[in-house]
C-alpha cells in the first residue's frame, strides 16, 4: 500500500501483509483459533483482547517543551473502545492551562529561535521528525489502534506512513514560500511578503488523530508559526507521543504545546483566547459554529473549519456492479464509518438497483468485525459509548421510518462498542438516516432514475464535503463532477488522500482547505511594502511626474519646452520636414526619442 494514498484497493490489499508475532498474541497465548475471527452476525469481539505491544510513558500536558501536570491537578481516563476499560489517566487541561500554553507559544514566536531560523532549518527539523516517525511506526500504530479502535493494519500500513509523508511534503514547502514584486504606477518599488500569522490554536478530532495532527501541525510549522494543540478527549495518546518526537527532532521549546482536555473547557478557552492569532478546527458542524462564534467575539481571529458531511455516492446505470458494490462498501464502512467524507448516501440507478442491493448485503455480511489488533479484521469498535448509542438510535429510526433493513442493525458481542455492518434499502430522502451524519457503519441505499434528478437530490443537503461517482461514461462523469456541490468529487475511486490534494467543504461542511499548497495560506498573512525609487531617467514624453522630478516649478518647465522647440528648428527646415514626413517610421521615432532623452539628462546635470 503506497504511503501517498488511501485508495479503493484498501479492502482488497490492506490485509495481505502479516502482522508481527508480537501483535497477534492474545494474552499469554498465541492460539487465535476457534471463534477469534467471525462475521458480523456472531460475536466477533474477543473476550480476551490482544495486549497492545506498546508502553504508555507520557500522559501529561506538553507546555514550553516540558511535560507538566495540569494546573488543577485533574486527570481524566482515556478508554479502550474494545472493552470500555481505562487505558491511562491523562492530564485534564482547562482555561488556566490554555493560558500557560498560549504564553509559551507567544514567547517562542516573539522572542525564541524559531522565527529567527532560516526556512531551510525549519525544513530540516520536519524531515528529521519524519525519519523518527518511520523508526517508531509500530508504537504510533499500536497507540492509534488502542486508543481509537481502528484496525492495526490500517494504522501501520496506511496512516502512519501517510503521517510521515505529509510532514515531508510540508518540509519541502518551508523554503519555497515567497512574495511578489508588483508593478505600480509611478517611481515606486512594491513587494509583498508572506509572513507567519503568529500563534495558531488547533483542535483535532478523534477519528483520525494522527492524520489530523499532520494536516494542521505540518503547514503551521512549515510557515513559521507556533502552536497550541488541543487533542480530542477520546484520543490524546498519539498526539502526545508525536509531539515528543518533534522535540527530539530539534523543535525549540514553546513552538508546539499540547493540551489534552474537554471541549467546553480547554477547547472553548483556546477559541476565545485574545492572544491566539488563528484557529483551525475539525469536528462536527454544530461545534464548528461555536468555535467560529467564540473566535469572532474575542479578537476576530481567522478560522478554518473542516466539518461534517453527508456525501452522495452515485452508481450510474452503466456501472460494473461488482466493482461499484466494493467501492461503495469502502466509501461507507472505512474506519468503522467514522469518516467525515463517508459516502453515506448511496444513490443507485433503478436498472441496477436490485442487483446492487443483493450484492451489497452479501458484502456487508462478509465483513469481519473484531479486535482491531487481530489479523484479517476489517472493522473494529466505535470510539465510545456515546457514539455507539447514537448509531443504534439511528438504526432504530431507519426501521421505524419503514426503510428496509437488509442486514445488521445490532451490536456485536457483549463487550466493547462493536456494531454490525448495517445496510438499509428503500431509503427516502426525508428519512433521518438519509439526512443526518450518522458517523457509523450504516449504509443507506436510495434509487434514482434520471441524471438531473440525482443531481438535485444529491445537492439537497446542508453539507458539501465530498461526493463519489461510479460510471464508465466520461460525459456522465464530467457532468456530475461539475454539478455536485462538494469540495471533493471522486470518480471511480474514493478516499484518495494525497498530500498535495486540497480537502475541504462547501456549505456547512466547513471553511477553507487543508492539505496541499492551499493549506499554507491558512497560516500566512500578506505584508505589502512600497518604496519610492531614486530616478535618473525619465519617460520619453514629458509628464506631470517628470515636471515634479526635474523642475522646481511650472515656469521652469515651460522655459525648457521653448528652448527645446527652438533647438529643433535651428537644425533647418529640411530636417524638420524630414522628421514630420517620417514620423511614422520607427527608426526615426526612436532617434527623436533618444535625442529628447539626452536633452532631458543634460538639463538635469545643469540643474
Amino acid at each position: 500500500m503506497a504511503a501517498r494514498r488511501i485508495s479503493g484497493v484498501i479492502s482488497r490489499s490492506l490485509f495481505l501483509r502479516p502482522l508481527s508475532s508480537s501483535i497477534v498474541r492474545r494474552g499469554n497465548t498465541s492460539n487465535l483459533g476457534g471463534n477469534a475471527v467471525q462475521r458480523f452476525a456472531t460475536s466477533a469481539a474477543l473476550e480476551e483482547p490482544i495486549t497492545p505491544p506498546v508502553r504508555i510513558n507520557d500522559t501529561q500536558l506538553l507546555i514550553n517543551g516540558k511535560f507538566v501536570d495540569s494546573a488543577s491537578g485533574k486527570t481524566f481516563p482515556t478508554l479502550d473502545p474494545r472493552t470500555g476499560e481505562v487505558i491511562a489517566n491523562v492530564a485534564e487541561g482547562d482555561a488556566e492551562d490554555i493560558d500557560r500554553a498560549v504564553s509559551a507559544a507567544r514567547k517562542a514566536f516573539d522572542e525564541g529561535p524559531w522565527t529567527k531560523m532560516t526556512a531551510y532549518e525549519r525544513s530540516c527539523i520536519l524531515l528529521r521528525f519524519a525519519d523518527l516517525v518511520d523508526k517508531h511506526t509500530d508504537d504510533l500504530a499500536a497507540l492509534e489502534t488502542w486508543n481509537n479502535g481502528k484496525p492495526y493494519e490500517q494504522s501501520a500500513k496506511v496512516e502512519v506512513p501517510m503521517f510521515a509523508r505529509l510532514f515531508r511534503y510540508y518540509a519541502g514547502w518551508a523554503d519555497k514560500i515567497h512574495g511578489l514584486t508588483v508593478p505600480a504606477d509611478g517611481p515606486y518599488h512594491v513587494q509583498t511578503l508572506h509572513e507567519p500569522i503568529g500563534v495558531a490554536g488547533q483542535i483535532i478530532p478523534w477519528n483520525f488523530p494522527l492524520l489530523m495532527f499532520a494536516w494542521k501541525v505540518g503547514p503551521a510549522l512549515a510557515t513559521g508559526n507556533t502552536i497550541v494543540l488541543k487533542t480530542a478527549e477520546q484520543t490524546p495518546l498519539t498526539a502526545i507521543y508525536a509531539a515528543k518526537l518533534l522535540h527530539e527532532a530539534g523543535l525549540p521549546p514553546g513552538v508546539l504545546n499540547v493540551v489534552s482536555g474537554y471541549g467546553p473547557t480547554a477547547g472553548a478557552a483556546l477559541a476565545a483566547h485574545m492572544d491566539v492569532d488563528k484557529i483551525a478546527f475539525t469536528g462536527s458542524t454544530d461545534t464548528g459554529k461555536i468555535v467560529q462564534e467564540l473566535a469572532a467575539k474575542s479578537n476576530l481571529k481567522p478560522v478554518t473549519l473542516e466539518l461534517g458531511g453527508k456525501s452522495p455516492f452515485i452508481v450510474c446505470e452503466d456501472a460494473n456492479v461488482d466493482e461499484a458494490v466494493e467501492l461503495a462498501h469502502l466509501a461507507l464502512f472505512f474506519n468503522q464509518g467514522q469518516c467525515c467524507c463517508a459516502g453515506s448516501r448511496t444513490f443507485v440507478h433503478e436498472r441496477v438497483y436490485d442487483e446492487f442491493i443483493e450484492k451489497s448485503k452479501a458484502r456487508a455480511q462478509r465483513r469481519t468485525v473484531g479486535d482491531p489488533f487481530q489479523k484479517g479484521i476489517e472493522q473494529g469498535p466505535q470510539i465510545d459509548t456515546e457514539q455507539f448509542e447514537k448509531i443504534l438510535r439511528y438504526i432504530r429510526s431507519g426501521i421505524e421510518s419503514n426503510a428496509t433493513l437488509e442486514c445488521g442493525g445490532d451490536k456485536v458481542g457483549s463487550k466493547g462498542y462493536y456494531i454490525q455492518p448495517t445496510v438499509f434499502s428503500n431509503v427516502k430522502d426525508d428519512m433521518l438516516i438519509a439526512q443526518d451524519e450518522i458517523f457509523g457503519p450504516v449504509q443507506t441505499i436510495l434509487k434514482f432514475k434520471e441524471l438531473p434528478e440525482v443531481i438535485k437530490r444529491a445537492n439537497a443537503t446542508r453539507y458539501g464535503l465530498a461526493a463519489g461517482v461510479f460510471t464508465q461514461n466520461i460525459n456522465t462523469a464530467n457532468t456530475l463532477t461539475r454539478a455536485l456541490r462538494a469540495g471533493t468529487v471522486w470518480v471511480n475511486c474514493f478516499d484518495v488522500f494525497d498530500a498535495a490534494i486540497p480537502f475541504g467543504g462547501y456549505k456547512m461542511s466547513g471553511v477553507g482547505r487543508e492539505k496541499g499548497v492551499y493549506s499554507l495560506n491558512n497560516y500566512l498573512q500578506v505584508f505589502g511594502s512600497e518604496g519610492r525609487m531614486a530616478t535618473t531617467e525619465q519617460p520619453k514624453a514629458a509628464s506631470e511626474e517628470a515636471k515634479i522630478d526635474l523642475f522646481e516649478d511650472d515656469d521652469e518647465f515651460e522655459e525648457f519646452e521653448i528652448d527645446h522647440e527652438w533647438d529643433v528648428k535651428e537644425e533647418g527646415k529640411e530636417v524638420t520636414q524630414q522628421w514630420e514626413d517620417d514620423w511614422d517610421d520607427d527608426d526615426v521615432n526612436d532617434d527623436f526619442s533618444l535625442q529628447l532623452r539626452r536633452e532631458l539628462e543634460s538639463s538635469v546635470e545643469k540643474k
